[in-house]
């Protein structure tokens, strides 16, 4: 079971990559990769809460969401650092 936190990091940080860029495409107003990367989002999230709330116990629940807040600092980063899809 202790596998589910090291992947609530690497999903905490695939999930704020995806946020960082979806409010890049908003503010460059394009539209359907915007829409796309909101669903994904989305989707991620509530797959993570729901896992994090149905699988684990209380004491571990507290620990993977410290890890997956970890993780979604990492990812903002990461998408702050690289341009990805911000060509003009």
């Amino acid at each position: 079971m202790d596998y589910y936190i090291i992947l609530y990091f690497f999903v905490g940080i695939l999930q704020d990559f995806l946020v960082t860029l979806n409010w890049r495409y908003i503010a460059k107003h394009k539209i359907a990769p915007a829409m796309l990367l909101s669903f994904l989002v989305t989707i991620t999230t509530m797959l993570v809460i729901y896992n994090i709330l149905s699988r684990l116990d209380s004491q571990r629940s507290i620990i993977a969401i410290v890890i997956y807040a970890s993780g979604v600092a990492v990812g903002t980063f990461l998408a702050m650092k690289f341009k990805v899809g911000m060509e003009d």
